[in-house]
């Protein structure tokens, strides 16, 4: 005898059937969809789900600071990713576009590292920013305490480079030797802009005399990169000498700093092409 489903019934049951047909393997655990292998299995852990000495911050208290890699570092600084991305995994982000160059990362500012970095905001970038420079101050620092002798263009441009390399502007510099071209003093002469920067020099010559200085050297940055010397910093350089030659004061070297087109922080010497 046919059985007789009530039409409320049939509706309910006709429902059942499409959501099967949609959804066929909803509530089979063989078919669930699963991490293909333990590599994708940790990418979608965070930070807070590794080993205790995986985690940046315990493993520097376990084995010390020396044992973090540049993007662990990077990771206890910014302390969060994003939404399925660990904070290391925003700090390797942040490095490889930046050529892993800790360098080159100095260089950008907070409108780079808040733009093109999903979960990097404003007190992130802060902090990055921050750290490098204090990195940069301490090299300058060390570098200030040290009897420093001039030999020869690279040698100077260790010694002032960590000042200049990475200014958005212009600026102009004075090293004082003795006779033994040990460093006496150095001092900033002017700030310019992308382009340039005055020099007033009598006040170069007026600190060297204070400071009994035998010769002087001179430095100033391109923030565009060409190294090249414009005929300003030719013109430039000749009145120096020639101020130089009244006093009895040498002028040994001038040197232009910059970051290359390959990144990489470069120089050029007057006096290693000829004309001092």
């Amino acid at each position: 005898m046919p059985v007789s489903i009530p039409q409320k019934n049939r509706r309910f049951s006709k429902k059942i059937c499409t959501f099967a047909q949609k959804y066929p393997n909803m509530g089979n655990k063989e078919n669930n969809t699963q991490p293909s292998d333990s590599k994708e299995r940790k990418s979608a852990l965070t930070v807070k789900d590794w080993a205790l000495e995986d985690r940046p911050r315990e493993k520097l208290i376990a084995k010390g600071k020396k044992e973090l890699s540049n993007a662990e570092l990077i990771a206890i600084l910014i302390g969060s990713g994003s939404v399925g991305q660990s904070a290391v995994d925003l700090a390797k982000e942040i490095l490889k576009s930046n050529d892993n160059d800790l360098s080159h990362l100095s260089r950008q500012g907070i409108k780079e590292l808040t733009h093109d970095f999903k979960g990097m905001g404003e007190a992130k970038a802060v902090s990055i920013i921050a750290a490098l420079e204090l990195g940069y101050r301490m090299l300058s620092d060390n570098i200030n305490k040290q009897e420093y002798y001039f030999k020869d263009s690279l040698s100077l441009f260790n010694y002032i480079s960590p000042s200049l390399l990475d200014l958005p502007v212009e600026e102009f510099w004075a090293i004082y030797l003795n006779i033994k071209n040990k460093v006496l003093f150095k001092q900033r002469i002017s700030l310019g802009g992308i382009s340039n920067t005055p020099v007033d020099i009598r006040r170069i010559f007026a600190t060297a005399l204070e400071k009994n200085a035998v010769s002087i050297a001179v430095v100033h940055n391109h923030p565009s990169g060409i190294l090249q010397p414009s005929r300003e910093d030719k013109a430039l350089t000749c009145r120096i000498l020639d101020a130089g030659k009244l006093l009895n004061i040498k002028l040994i070297e001038h040197l232009i700093v910059g970051i290359d087109e390959n990144n990489h922080p470069d120089y050029y010497s007057f006096h290693d092409n000829g004309l001092i």
